[in-house]
C-alpha cells in the first residue's frame, strides 16, 4: 500500500513537471533536480547526473529518457511506461491540435499574417540553440573541423539519408582519440537483449509494412521511428532531420507551416520532440480532422518509442559500458556532427525568409534577446503573436 501511494505521488510530480517544464533538456534537468532529488528524494544528485549522461549517450529525447529512467528506478517498467505517457501526452495533444488549427485556417483561406513574426523568431531560436550546443560540445580543433564538414554536407546533400552517415562518420573519427579520456577499471558486461530486439524488430517491421501498405499514417510512423532511432542531442537536432525529409524531400508541409509549428512548440511545456506530432498532423491534412489526429499520434508514437526501448535496454549495463574510453570518445564526434547539422538548419530555415529586412531584424533581435536577457522562450513567442495581431 505504501509503495502504491509512493508511485501515485511520483506520477503526480511527473504531471507537475509536464505542465511547467519549459526550455528544453537543460531547464528540464534543473527542474528534475529541484523536485525529484531535493524535494522528494527519489534519487540523489549523482544518480540524476549519471542517468542524464546515459540519455545523452543514447539516441532519442534526453529529457524524456531521463524521466522514464527515473520511473524505472523508482518502480520498474510499468511505472516507467506510465511516466512516459503522462510526460508526453499534454504536449502531444497541444501540438496535434495546433496542426489541425493551422490546417483549418489554410483550408478556409484565413490569413496567417498574425504569425508572420514567429517564423523568423523560430530561426533566431534555432540559431541560439546552435550557439549553446556548440559552446558546450565543440571544445577541440577536431570537433570544430567535424562541425564545419557536417554543416557543409548537411546543406549540400539534400536527402534525409545523409544524417545518419554524418553521425556515424563523426563518431568513428573521434573514437580513435580515445586515449585522451581517463582509463577506468571494468568488470564484465551482462546484456539482456529483449528490449534491443524489440527496438530492432519494430524498426524492420515498420519499414516492411510501410513499403507494402499504402497508408500515409504507417509511413509517418516509420519515418519518425527511424528518426527517433538516429537523433542525438535533443529536440533541436530534430530540425535538420525533419525539415529535409518532410519539407524538401517529401513535401508533406511547407517551410512556412514548419516554421510556425517550430515556433509554437517553444511555448509548450514538456518535450520538444512533441513537434513531431505537429508535423504528423499537418502531413495528414488531406485525411480530415480524424486523420490529422491519427497523424499526430503515429508521429508521437514513432518518435518516442525508440528512445524508450533503448533506455530500457542500456540502463541495465550502463554502469560498465560508460567506463569504456572508446564509447566516450565516439560521442564527442556525434555531438560535433550534430552541431554542424543544426548550423546548416539555420541557413536552410532562413532561406524562405530572405529578401525581407524585417525578417532579418526579427531573427537577429530574437538571438540577441535570448543571448542577453534570458527571457523565457514562451514569452517571446507570445510577444511575437501579439505584435503580429497589432501591426
Amino acid at each position: 500500500m505504501i509503495r502504491k501511494v509512493r508511485y501515485y505521488i511520483f506520477l503526480k510530480d511527473v504531471f507537475l513537471l509536464t505542465i511547467s517544464a519549459f526550455g528544453g533538456p537543460q531547464a528540464h534537468f534543473a527542474m528534475m533536480l529541484d523536485l525529484l532529488v531535493h524535494k522528494r528524494g527519489y534519487l540523489d544528485e549523482k544518480d540524476l547526473i549519471e542517468l542524464t549522461a546515459l540519455c545523452q549517450f543514447l539516441p532519442g529525447p534526453t529529457s524524456t529518457q531521463t524521466l522514464t529512467a527515473i520511473g524505472f528506478k523508482v518502480g520498474g517498467p510499468n511505472l516507467a511506461y506510465l511516466t512516459l505517457l503522462i510526460w508526453i501526452t499534454p504536449a502531444f495533444l497541444i501540438m496535434t491540435f495546433a496542426g489541425i488549427f493551422i490546417s483549418t485556417l489554410e483550408q478556409y483561406d484565413i490569413s496567417m499574417e498574425f504569425a508572420r513574426f514567429i517564423k523568423p523568431m523560430a530561426v533566431g531560436i534555432v540559431a541560439y540553440s546552435a550557439y549553446i550546443i556548440i559552446k558546450k560540445v565543440v571544445t577541440t580543433k577536431l570537433a570544430v573541423v567535424l562541425m564545419i564538414v557536417a554543416a557543409i554536407a548537411s546543406f549540400l546533400v539534400r536527402t534525409p539519408y545523409v544524417f545518419p552517415v554524418i553521425l556515424l562518420i563523426g563518431g568513428s573519427i573521434t573514437a580513435f582519440d580515445y586515449k585522451r579520456h581517463e582509463r577506468e577499471e571494468k568488470e564484465g558486461i551482462r546484456i539482456q537483449w529483449s528490449n534491443f530486439i524489440l527496438w530492432a524488430g519494430v524498426l524492420i517491421g515498420a519499414a516492411l509494412i510501410g513499403a507494402s501498405i499504402d497508408w500515409l499514417g504507417i509511413r509517418i510512423f516509420e519515418n519518425f521511428y527511424r528518426i527517433g532511432s538516429l537523433i542525438f542531442g535533443g529536440g533541436q537536432v530534430l530540425v535538420p532531420f525533419m525539415y529535409t525529409e518532410f519539407v524538401e524531400f517529401k513535401e508533406y508541409l511547407t517551410s512556412e507551416e514548419f516554421l510556425s509549428g517550430f515556433a509554437l512548440v517553444q511555448a509548450v511545456p514538456g518535450p520538444v520532440f512533441s513537434f513531431a506530432s505537429y508535423v504528423g498532423s499537418i502531413s495528414m491534412k488531406e485525411y480530415g480532422m480524424l486523420g490529422q489526429m491519427m497523424g499526430g499520434f503515429m508521429a508521437a508514437l514513432g518518435i518516442f518509442l525508440p528512445g524508450t526501448f533503448l533506455i530500457f535496454f542500456v540502463i541495465r549495463f550502463w554502469e560498465e559500458l560508460k567506463k569504456f574510453r572508446i564509447v566516450k570518445a565516439s560521442l564527442d564526434g556525434v555531438n560535433a556532427a550534430s552541431s554542424g547539422m543544426i548550423l546548416a538548419a539555420v541557413v536552410l530555415l532562413s532561406q524562405p525568409l530572405m529578401g525581407d529586412y524585417l525578417n532579418y531584424a526579427v531573427m537577429l533581435g530574437t538571438f540577441v534577446i535570448m543571448f542577453t536577457k534570458k527571457i523565457p522562450t514562451p514569452f517571446l513567442i507570445l510577444a511575437g503573436l501579439i505584435l503580429g495581431v497589432i501591426l
